[in-house]
C-alpha cells in the first residue's frame, strides 16, 4: 500500500463524491483511478459502456438487482 498526495481541494471533493456515493474516501479515489485508467486504455468506449464491462468481468446480473 502506498500514499498518493493530492492537494487538498481535490481531496475535499473526493471528500464530498465518497458520502454521495455511500464510499469511504479511499474508496471513491480509487474508484476514480480505476475509471481513469481504464478510459485512457479505452478511449473509444463511454464511461456507461466501461461500468457494464466491469460488470460482466465480474458476474453481475443487473437483471437479478433490478427485479427482471
Amino acid at each position: 500500500m502506498g500514499i498518493v498526495k493530492i492537494n487538498d481541494e481535490l481531496h475535499e471533493e473526493i471528500r464530498k463524491a465518497s458520502s454521495v456515493m455511500v464510499r469511504s474516501i479511499n474508496a471513491q479515489a480509487e474508484y476514480w483511478i480505476k475509471i481513469g485508467m481504464l478510459a485512457e486504455a479505452n478511449p473509444s468506449m463511454t464511461f456507461a459502456e466501461i461500468v457494464k464491462e466491469q460488470m460482466k468481468r465480474a458476474d453481475v446480473d443487473i437483471r437479478k438487482i433490478a427485479g427482471g
